[in-house]
């Protein structure tokens, strides 16, 4: 008889932080849980949950396989009602029960709140020093739990007693605060004492009213400072005391003189805030009806990384490198500096001409000062700003050595959940960077950069780079929250801002951007398609159907969108450093193929919400605007109108093909483009993310795997050579000479151009969800030719799923672990008919072909990597101008279905004869048959 363990304990919504869940904002939570094995055969046909609350417990038992995001099957909680849940399974007996789990309903009524908002009057000014604000709360009887409930317009830092509530940081976080503000709920039981309590927070600017983008514009929500805070204390006798901010709490100046998230912090440490005057509060109006719960993870210190190395600049001044390009700050360890000494931290992510490389930042300071108290010994770190960095500049500590410096690394606390591993380390390296480049961006919110005056929540670079940020870390509590704040902002008109919150719109509905503005469709989508949740469809389509028919009414009758202004395929590597718009591709292309996707997702996101008049009608037009595009931008023969990479990939992978047989010649020329850059990248933000899947489903996976482990520039993997360790904003953010690119926008930690590691696991790896929630897998590892091995790993919502291949004895093994509850399609790279297989452990060996047959055209020779390799050197040596391979590609692209006897022809120079040219290649000929032996017969016969 099938038998399975029992499950793992249920986690509620998208709340996956350890011990018991806290202000969950829902009254009825969704249950997931996970059965971690089974015996063969097993499938789950019941569930049973129990209920365990302050009335008794409750047992509920449901006929289904569903283990993901199940609905609260009993009476919804209050506000704050505390329940604990378990789960067991069956198929046909039933499992032992699961550990229990704890939830506590949030604050559901806005008249749960006793407080209110209350803020500094003398102090707390848009210059002044950081305001602290204190109250004391009496507590007389034995105390059982205490809770504290709180949000602020601006970021605190709380205490009780003196000690810290959290470790949590830049609280509450940033929402669009003109219709959203989150509360946090701390278990704060361990300090509350009975007796008198101390209450203090201090308010930091934040997001709320400190610098944000780059107009240099300050206080946009608002230029008063206020805080909202609950303590409720439950004792004994069942009494719950409450304590609220109100007009009895008071305000003091700290030792913060000044913060801002782009500039950094100020503290003098000689200031003890409690000795100095203190001034009243008073009330200040914010709509409790717009406070929300929290539905992901909160912004803490997540890693710690110790200095490498201190030494003198050029300059003279003491540098520091940490090693790695992280978000954050540094904490310094000072000893025997007197009162009044100065210590300054210049942080950069940089170094050019051995000095801090300090352009990128344009004008954000990036600078924290500590003016010292004269303790013997000190650590100093800032608490209300943080930076993006690698090296930093430090003055005023005497003797600093690198034991002394660490750099503390925040960010939203994401469950890690998608690794990759393969034989080749820069490759590798490069998975790496685009971690670290979304541990560094996930800050609340998905943003562009961590560094310079920008930082915001860009809609294009989240669209384009969500399904790799769903495969790596579980974010869909916060890109959940993130679109509910895109649907805040939103315009009547179904127009969606650039960035998300919306702190750089002029007052007006903005111009819709094809790319940016489709984050309204396309992310939801991708949280449904990875995690399975149907509700955040149901939640977001109102946005997602303004948004299409917006950009449907800018399109038109003719069904293509080439009005008004676009990004297009921004940071295409062939526009100018001044001009990153300036593509190669028609933006009226970009924004038509993206209407057509759109339109897609829509029709889709309607059937399965069961809305059918809607998917009729946004299927028609998707059909529409798939016709348009063609008629508009296709031969017929499927060659583009922009003859670009990214034009033929959006195509491809979008299905906006007339025909199959169009689709097949597209991919044919796709490939011959990456062939005749010399497997140089020549795609923008847009084309990035589709190309290797466009090469892949049309037979080119292997110029795929050849234009990823390039490492001239432009490629992914130019600026792992180049010492990266986070992903560039630009593919050449850093030029060959060491040199910072001359344009004004460069960045050294920007995750969208590594949205290329989703095709990476999916493909290279071969692990791939085929329906919601990876309820089904798709197993089908595509080995490129210069790796031995690789391997993915990824917590899907039913577990653990795995897939690795490795090349052995001329064949290769596949092994693979499939989670209980799901199902894997596996098509092996032998190229043999796919096959199903159910949960568990499974391997295969298979014969695949080594790269090999006769070099009969130019393209032949092109795609044979060692010989193309030593083809570029020799040719490199020779005085005809084809000094670099993308001048030797781009001269052979007209010649790549010529025989390879014609190479001669196809590389004579200007001005050189015919004989003159067969006479050098015949040279160079006899050295490339010395590293093919075998094919001595074939080269020198065709080649001379």
């Amino acid at each position: 008889m099938p038998t399975a363990s029992r499950p793992t304990a249920p986690h509620f919504e998208h709340r996956t932080e350890p011990g018991p869940i806290l202000g969950i904002a829902t009254a009825s939570p969704r249950l997931s849980w996970t059965v971690p094995t089974a015996s063969d055969g097993w499938r789950q046909r019941t569930y049973e949950i129990e209920i365990e609350r302050a009335h008794g417990l409750d047992r509920f038992e449901v006929a289904s396989s569903e283990q993901v995001l199940v609905p609260w099957p009993g009476t919804p909680l209050t506000s704050r009602e505390s329940a604990r849940v378990r789960v067991r399974v069956a198929d046909d007996v039933y499992s032992d029960w699961s550990e229990w789990a704890t939830v506590e309903g949030g604050l559901f009524d806005p008249a749960d709140w006793r407080g209110s908002f209350v803020t500094p009057t003398a102090i707390g000014g848009l210059d002044d020093p950081a305001p602290l604000l204190l109250s004391t709360m009496n507590v007389t009887g034995r105390i059982i739990s205490a809770r504290l409930y709180a949000t602020a317009l601006g970021s605190y830092q709380a205490t009780i007693n003196g000690q810290a509530i959290s470790d949590q940081v830049l609280a509450p976080g940033w929402t669009s605060y003109t219709h959203r503000l989150r509360y946090h709920v701390y278990d704060v039981s361990h300090l509350v004492v009975p007796g008198m309590n101390e209450l203090a927070f201090t308010l930091g600017n934040g997001w709320y009213r400190g610098r944000l983008g780059f107009e240099g514009r300050r206080a946009i929500y608002g230029d008063r400072l206020a805080l909202l805070a609950q303590l409720e204390v439950t004792l004994a006798d069942g009494a719950v005391l409450v304590h609220g901010t109100d007009d009895s709490w008071r305000a003091v100046s700290s030792g913060v003189i000044a913060d801002d998230l782009y500039d950094g912090q100020l503290t003098d440490l000689r200031i003890e805030p409690r000795a100095g005057r203190f001034h009243p509060v008073e009330s200040v109006h914010y709509p409790l009806e717009q406070l929300v719960a929290a539905e992901g993870p909160v912004v803490r210190p997540i890693h710690e990384v110790p200095a490498l190395k201190v030494w003198a600049s050029p300059g003279g001044r003491t540098l520091v490198d940490f090693g790695q390009n992280v978000v954050g700050w540094v904490r310094i360890r000072t000893t025997g500096l007197a009162a009044g000494a100065t210590v300054t931290v210049r942080h950069a992510e940089v170094l050019e001409n051995g000095e801090l490389g300090v352009r990128p930042l344009r004008t954000a300071k990036a600078t924290d000062t500590y003016v010292m108290s004269g303790t013997l010994h000190q650590v100093v770190e800032p608490a209300f700003t943080l930076h993006g960095f690698r090296y930093a500049e430090v003055t005023g500590v005497p003797n600093l050595t690198a034991a002394d410096l660490t750099a503390i690394v925040i960010g939203s606390d994401l469950r890690r959940t998608g690794w990759f591993e393969s034989s080749n380390t820069l490759l590798d390296r490069l998975h790496e960077n685009v971690v670290w480049s979304m541990r560094g961006n996930f800050i609340d919110l998905p943003t562009d950069c961590p560094q310079r005056d920008e930082r915001l929540g860009w809609t294009g670079d989240a669209q384009v780079f969500a399904p790799t940020a769903s495969y790596l870390f579980d974010t869909n509590g916060l890109l959940s929250s993130w679109l509910a704040d895109l649907a805040a902002d939103q315009w009547p008109d179904g127009s969606v801002p650039y960035v998300v919150p919306d702190v750089i719109g002029a007052g007006s509905p903005p111009s819709p951007a094809a790319a940016w503005g489709d984050a309204s469709t396309i992310v939801p989508w991708t949280i449904f398609e990875r995690s399975g949740d149907a509700g955040i469809l149901e939640r977001q389509y109102p946005s997602m159907r303004a948004w299409v028919d917006c950009i449907a009414a800018a399109a038109g009758d003719r069904h293509v969108w080439d009005r008004g202004f676009q990004f297009g395929d921004w940071l295409d590597p062939a526009a100018p450093p001044d001009d990153p718009a300036r593509a190669m591709t028609d933006p009226a292309l970009v924004a038509t193929a993206y209407l057509a996707r759109s339109a897609q997702v829509l029709a889709a996101a309607a059937a399965q919400l069961g809305y059918r008049d809607d998917q009729a009608e946004y299927a028609q037009l998707a059909e529409a605007t798939r016709a348009a595009f063609c008629r508009r931008f296709c031969t017929g023969d499927g060659r583009m109108e922009s003859d670009s990479p990214t034009a033929y990939s959006l195509a491809i992978v979008w299905e906006l093909f007339a025909d199959e047989g169009q689709r097949a010649e597209a991919g044919r020329r796709l490939a011959d483009l990456v062939r005749a850059s010399g497997f140089r990248i020549s795609t923008g933000f847009v084309g990035t993310p589709v190309i290797c899947d466009a090469l892949s489903l049309t037979g080119h996976a292997h110029v795929a795997h050849r234009l990823l482990l390039q490492t001239g520039c432009p490629s992914w993997l130019y600026p792992v050579t180049m010492g990266a360790t986070s992903i560039w904003e630009r593919w050449d953010s850093m030029l060959p000479d060491g040199t910072i690119n001359p344009g004004e926008m460069t960045s050294f930690n920007h995750f969208a151009l590594g949205a290329v590691a989703d095709w990476m696991h999916r493909s290279v790896a071969g692990l791939a969800a085929t329906a919601p929630g990876y309820r089904r897998i798709r197993i089908q590892p595509v080995p490129p030719a210069d790796l031995d091995f690789a391997s993915t790993t990824h917590l899907t919502p039913y577990g653990e799923a795995r897939v690795a291949w490795r090349r052995r004895d001329g064949r290769v093994l596949v092994t693979a672990h499939v989670p209980v509850g799901a199902e894997a399609m596996v098509v092996l790279p032998d190229g043999s008919h796919p096959f199903s297989v159910s949960h568990g452990d499974h391997e295969w060996t298979v014969d695949v072909e080594t790269e090999g047959g006769a070099l009969t055209t130019i393209r032949d020779l092109v795609d044979h990597a060692p010989v193309w390799s030593v083809l570029l050197r020799e040719l490199g040596a020779e005085d005809i101008g084809l000094d670099s391979e993308p001048k030797v590609a781009r001269r052979l692209l007209p010649f790549f279905d010529a025989p390879v006897a014609e190479l001669a022809q196809a590389l004579a120079p200007e001005g050189a004869t015919l004989a003159e040219t067969r006479a050098r290649v015949r040279e160079i000929a006899s050295r490339l048959t010395a590293i093919e032996p075998d094919r001595s017969a074939v080269l020198e016969g065709t080649l001379g």
